[in-house]
């Protein structure tokens, strides 16, 4: 059975963006692209919910005419070949080897079946959903040294306690905390 990987960015106040929506913050440094390029190489699919599968389709199929950050440069041909499944009630249909699901039930399925691990990237909505049903195996969760003062946090209130395991943490780029956590053994 393949596992979920959960890798998000947070704020040291535990929000995924700011008030606006704004995820400008983040700063990707060599450690910190070379742990999120080490996961990339790691799962078989990638997977979104619909809000973060419309910013990365936004941006990833023409990267390199937008950036020309090491980072980008590197994750924009990885991203492209790369099969995706975004979850959503709304989306019909997606482009770049994308398939669309509309529940948690078929994310499910999706474990059970991939021929490789699977990376959900960012978002609060899916991560909480899989979360509650005990789908998410592991969470890298990179804490940045910013205080956004309100916006989406990286979990809504009202989640039931789920105990966890701390695998690994260290400091990226002088200046990020990665923490990995998993479902602490019953």
């Amino acid at each position: 059975m393949a596992k979920i990987l959960h890798y998000v960015h947070s704020s040291l106040d535990g929000f995924i963006e700011g008030p606006h929506g704004e995820f400008d913050w983040p700063q990707m440094g060599p450690d910190l692209s070379a742990h999120g390029i080490g996961l990339n190489e790691q799962v078989g699919t990638f997977l979104y919910g619909r809000v973060v599968w419309e910013m990365m389709s936004g941006f990833w199929p023409q990267a390199e005419s937008i950036s020309d950050h090491p980072h980008d440069l590197e994750f924009a041909p990885i991203w492209r070949r790369m099969p995706k499944v975004v979850v959503s009630s709304t989306l019909r249909d997606a482009d770049w080897n994308t398939t669309v699901v509309g529940s948690v039930a078929e994310v499910a399925k999706l474990k059970q079946q991939a021929g490789g691990d699977i990376l959900l990237s960012g978002g609060s909505t899916l991560a909480a959903a899989l979360t509650a049903e005990g789908l998410i195996d592991e969470y890298h969760v990179v804490v940045h040294p910013v205080l956004l003062g309100g916006g989406k946090r990286l979990f809504p209130e009202g989640q039931s306690r789920r105990p966890l395991r701390l695998v690994e943490s260290r400091l990226l780029d002088e200046r990020a905390v990665l923490t990995v956590h998993a479902p602490a053994e019953s």
